[in-house]
């Protein structure tokens, strides 16, 4: 199965003092995708912002939220109601990543966020991995998942350095699921996402090397080659 590389741009990076219209700019310059992510400053150090402001985004780009919290279960309905298309949680967030290893909340979670319908298509659940997780404590869930975002940088910061141990994770799921969606977040610009898209990943999450060029369309070019 072949799978298009997508390229999603992180509203982190946008202007919310023009959020739409910076939105609005990426869609033309050819993203596919747009990157919500939501910090609650205590999962993650920074508080960003949530379901409130994703209701008034306006896109006919896919939406895939990447909840950053300590209660991802909480928030799921309130996102679900602002047009989420994906969520996505971290599976350190979860009381039984820690517990025992069985992962039965983590599961029952992907099937409640799949249980919703936004604008009659069924929501899309994955989940995100820290760069100290590795894809052995995921293996369980992967059948379940319509998504995996291995982060390349710590969460809740912008502008890290691309770690490239997140190589081999997305190697590693690329072997298992070849038809999952790959994506990989933090520190990816025309360099690294040479070096994920080789790895098999094929979802793109940019901020600021998007947001903060002069030329948009030609930076979400240089991702694709």
């Amino acid at each position: 199965m072949e799978n298009k590389l997508l390229i999603a741009p992180s509203i982190l990076s946008a202007d919310f003092g023009c959020l739409n219209e910076d939105i609005a700019s990426v869609e033309q310059a050819g993203a596919d995708v747009l990157h919500v992510d939501t910090m609650d400053g205590h999962f993650v150090p920074n508080l960003s912002f949530g379901a409130p402001v994703l209701k008034w985004i306006k896109t006919g780009m896919s939406k895939h939220c990447h909840l950053m919290v300590t209660n991802p279960g909480d928030l799921i309905d309130d996102f679900v109601a602002a047009g989420a298309d994906t969520i996505i949680f971290h599976v350190e967030a979860m009381d039984d990543f820690s517990a025992d290893g069985s992962l039965d909340e983590s599961r029952a979670l992907l099937e409640r966020i799949k249980s919703f319908e936004v604008d009659g298509k069924a929501v899309k659940a994955g989940v995100s991995i820290k760069p100290g997780t590795e894809v052995a404590a995921i293996e369980g869930l992967l059948p379940d998942l319509d998504e995996v975002l291995v982060m390349s940088v710590e969460p809740g910061f912008g502008g890290q350095a691309f770690m490239p141990s997140a190589l081999d994770k997305i190697k590693r799921l690329r072997e298992l699921v070849p038809e999952l969606l790959i994506s990989v977040d933090g520190g990816v610009n025309a360099e690294t996402g040479k070096q994920v898209r080789e790895a098999g990943a094929n979802l793109l999450v940019a901020g600021s090397y998007i947001f903060k060029s002069e030329n948009r369309q030609a930076a979400i070019q240089s991702l694709r080659s």
